[in-house]
């Protein structure tokens, strides 16, 4: 434990600052952009999908929701330039959390990950080094920091691969799907369109892609393999990026990444720019000048009255991020179908699922029966994701009850006759039609009794529909 305490140059921290603060204003930049102002996924009036426990959090009207994005732009630039720094992170990692609270179809496991790493980074000193905030106060600069508040960050991209990996092993990944099925409507890609279309590759990337997941973390641990390893990284999630466009998790996973390489890493890349640009060199000479003769400044980081809070939040910290993907193995059937314990496991890209069908709301007091189609209530998006997940399935139930319980009908029934497939297999019926929604609950902890159980017949596909995947 005493390793977690040794000094280590901050260089790297300070470098996933700056990265982490670029990737986190470009993907506010999308959530403003098209989930808010093209989409209109928040508004207040609308219904939204919340996480349980969380219905409480609601967006805010126009022009608050806008100026809201604006002050969390603020805050990515903060946490670039190290101003106001615990300030501007802390704004962001609440600020980001909120939004992701808001709607539960755009779930995204990087989204989940960005949450994780933003409130660590207000607890991390990341402005000590390179910061407005040092060049405002050179007593803040510190050259060193414990090691223990660089490595959490590399050891979360670590998790993120390995439990990534072993959420691969399973039938459908071994036999190429999803990715068949994907790769198959890339075939009008220019140049290597035909290459995707060929059985082999998705083979090939199905098996590649679960190996490196299952190995990348160690052997970016050591040495001699780390630059190999870091070389498989580039090339998988650029390939990612070139055929799926799933947005900034490949860029972020890079940027993670690096920091398993020794922490001067970047100091390194200063001084070979220093030597190759006049411009770069002269800059760092005045930084060099400015920060002449300040001492290395200490910080409650490595306090010795602080080391057994710091160790016992690092103990629960690892112990929760290696226990909680697994709870799905306490709950019966194919977690792909059931959907319980899908998110938070990053499981990624593991399946892809359609479904159609309709709600049936009854009026016990007159026998009335009204068949309902939830396009009419909800965004497309949201439609999408309703057929696939039971969870949501259960909350729209819930909300054609309340919606009709407002209108002075009370005590109604909610059923829900829908069909679903899984990774291009027929489709089958996924929710008891005969149980009354608006009477259940969610629970966590226990299996839902009615979703319907999977069934994978030994019979020909159907043709596929085409379906993008996601990082979720």
């Amino acid at each position: 434990m005493e390793r977690l305490f040794q000094r280590v140059d901050i260089a790297s921290l300070v470098f996933f600052r700056i990265a982490f603060g670029i990737l986190a204003f470009a993907e506010v930049m999308v959530l403003l952009n098209y989930y808010h102002l093209t989409l209109r996924d928040f508004e207040p009036d609308e219904f939204q999908f919340k996480y349980f426990g969380f219905e409480w959090v609601q967006p805010f009207p126009e022009p608050f929701m806008s100026a809201f994005f604006g002050l969390l732009l603020l805050a990515c630039i903060g946490i670039i330039l190290g101003k106001w720094y615990r300030i501007s992170a802390l704004l962001f990692s609440l600020g980001f959390t909120y939004i992701f609270l808001l709607e539960k179809a755009h779930y995204l496991n990087h989204w989940y990950l960005f949450i994780w790493l933003s409130f660590l980074m207000v607890l991390l000193p990341a402005n000590r080094e390179w910061s407005l905030d040092v060049a405002r106060n050179t007593a803040l600069r510190r050259k060193t920091i414990p090691f223990w508040s660089l490595a959490i960050l590399p050891f979360l991209m670590g998790v993120v691969y390995f439990y990534g990996g072993i959420a691969k092993i399973n039938v459908d990944w071994l036999q190429g799907e999803p990715l068949k099925t994907w790769l198959r409507h890339k075939d009008d890609m220019p140049v290597i369109g035909w290459l995707l279309a060929k059985e082999g590759t998705a083979y090939l990337m199905s098996y590649g892609g679960m190996l490196l997941d299952l190995s990348i973390a160690f052997l970016l641990l050591f040495r001699k393999t780390r630059l190999p390893a870091l070389a498989a990284a580039l090339f998988f999630h650029l390939t990612n990026t070139i055929i799926f466009n799933i947005g900034v998790f490949p860029w972020l996973s890079l940027v993670l990444t690096l920091l398993f390489f020794p922490p001067d890493l970047p100091r390194r890349w200063i001084a070979l720019l220093r030597s190759r640009s006049k411009w770069v060199d002269r800059r760092a000479s005045r930084w060099e000048q400015r920060m002449a003769d300040t001492p290395d400044a200490s910080s409650w980081h490595d306090r010795a009255g602080y080391k057994p809070f710091i160790k016992t939040g690092l103990v629960l910290l690892v112990a929760f991020h290696l226990l909680y993907p697994l709870r799905h193995h306490l709950l019966e059937g194919p977690v792909a179908w059931t959907e319980e314990g899908h998110r938070f496991s990053w499981r990624m890209m593991l399946r892809w699922k359609n479904g159609y069908g309709h709600f049936t709301i009854v009026d016990p007091a007159t026998g009335t029966r009204q068949s309902i189609q939830p396009s009419e209530y909800l965004s497309a998006k949201q439609t999408q994701k309703l057929f696939s997940h039971p969870d949501m399935i259960l909350q729209f139930a819930h909300h054609l009850r309340d919606t009709w319980c407002d209108n002075g009908i009370e005590d109604v029934e909610v059923y829900a006759t829908i069909k679903a497939q899984l990774n291009g297999c027929p489709y089958q019926p996924y929710i008891d039609p005969e149980v009354d929604l608006a009477a259940e609950e969610w629970d966590y902890f226990k299996k839902t009794a009615w979703i319907i159980p999977l069934n994978k017949p030994e019979l020909e596909k159907e043709e596929e529909e085409e379906s993008n995947p996601e990082s979720e």
